[in-house]
């Protein structure tokens, strides 16, 4: 029998590269995200050295889709979405919008057709959750002011990304022809009737996991907690997450995404999910690993040398354009300075929602590899400036604090 089997040593190859290299990233100060990127660049197609199975990759980078989605839906609040309302739904749409204008330029100096610079711009305008709230919580901010915006306003472009993901199959054939002949893709009457198509078998998703779903899993959940059996109720939740994740996908053609995100949302409202959110976190962590060291074996380093301009326009973007955009918006609606910066720069970065729409831009034939090259780095690159943009906002709260305390006489 042979113990060495591809999908064993991808498992271990990653997991314990992105353990030490995860290691070195926290020694250094930064995200251990970084750490799992690498990982995945040193067990990639395009580094020397081992290599891992590029067939299961992607599937157990789909299971931490799953269970990262499954983890945004357990988090996902709408109470505390509307005590902040006013100003993170209109700010993150204009922001979202903005960044997503800004990418289409860039791509269109790159000579891409709209539809692929919609893919790009998109990529580029959402922040990582990860990033963003191990960001706020190293400085006790997740429950300040400026944090319950910040906080609102991801939850806005989470749900916008959620959104883009169900439609982006649907209109794949029209953007993936765009700038091409009109022989070359569908008519205007296809894609609409496929984006209505897409849009009723989510309607009839959602109404089954509100009607079904939210009266079933809690009461599932609360069956199996009277047991007193730890092990069944880490199960169970388990297999909510994966089974209406699948079940989604299978019976309503709606993306394992978008089912586990329902799922964690359902179980949200139940008294059980804190303890759900606890019980699935091990797992939840082990798999999104994976799912970033997939991602980083898609990267190739040879970017930085090859397309230098095209990476920093796109550094330009996620770091500087979207963090003066969300910086005017914050001061338009009135609020202080110190809360605008401090937004800006919780949003100088992006990250999983990135990876997932470049991947699925790239497997609809939309985006170009490119583009997912230049969004891989971009990711890199800012993620491992926020910590440095955060330092210097400490430092400049810091003299300002200094400079607004009375003198002594």
């Amino acid at each position: 029998m042979h113990h060495a089997t591809p999908l064993i040593s991808t498992i271990v190859g990653g997991i314990v590269l992105a353990f030490i290299l995860g290691a070195v990233a926290s020694r250094l100060r930064l995200p251990p995200l970084i750490g799992y990127l690498c990982a995945g660049i040193v067990v990639g197609p395009h580094t020397p050295g081992y290599t891992a199975d590029q067939a299961l990759a992607p599937e157990l980078a789909e299971l931490g889709v799953i269970l990262l989605m499954f983890g945004v839906g357990l988090h996902f609040s709408i109470k505390d979405l509307m005590a902040v309302k006013r100003i993170a739904i209109p700010g993150a749409v204009v922001q979202i919008g903005i960044a997503t204008l800004m990418g289409m330029l860039v791509s269109w100096g790159f000579g891409w057709s709209w539809g692929q610079g919609l893919v790009y711009g998109l990529a580029l305008s959402v922040a990582s959750t990860v990033v963003l709230l191990k960001a706020l919580q190293e400085r006790n901010l997740v429950e300040s002011p400026q944090g319950r915006i910040a906080v609102g306003w991801l939850i806005v472009e989470d749900l916008a990304m959620v959104l883009a993901l169900v439609l982006l199959p649907a209109m794949a054939s029209l953007l993936a022809g765009a700038g091409e002949t009109a022989d070359a893709g569908p008519g205007t009457g296809e894609v609409v009737l496929a984006i209505f198509a897409t849009l009723g078998k989510v309607a009839a998703f959602v109404a089954v996991m509100l009607v079904i779903g939210r009266r079933f899993i809690p009461w599932m959940l609360e069956r199996i907690v009277w047991t007193g059996n730890r092990e069944m109720f880490r199960l169970g939740v388990l297999a909510t997450a994966l089974g209406v994740a699948y079940g989604a996908y299978a019976l309503f053609g709606v993306s394992f995404a978008l089912g586990a995100f329902f799922a964690g949302m359902v179980l949200a409202e139940s008294e059980f999910s804190h303890r759900a959110a606890e019980e699935s976190l091990p797992l939840r962590d082990a798999f999104a690993v994976l799912f970033f060291v997939s991602v980083g074996m898609l990267f190739d380093p040879m970017v930085l040398v090859n397309d230098p301009w095209g990476v920093l326009a796109t550094v330009f973007i996620i770091v500087v354009g979207k963090s003066l955009a969300a910086l005017g918006i914050v001061r338009a609606f009135g609020h202080a300075g110190q809360t605008g910066m401090t937004i800006a720069v919780s949003l100088a970065q992006i990250g999983e929602f990135s990876f997932i729409l470049a991947s699925l831009g790239v497997y609809l034939k939309i985006l170009p590899e490119r583009g997912q090259a230049l969004i891989l780095a971009g990711a890199l690159l800012s993620i491992m400036l926020n910590p440095v943009l955060f330092h210097m906002l400490d430092l400049y709260t810091a003299r300002r604090s200094r400079g607004a305390d009375p003198q002594p006489a």
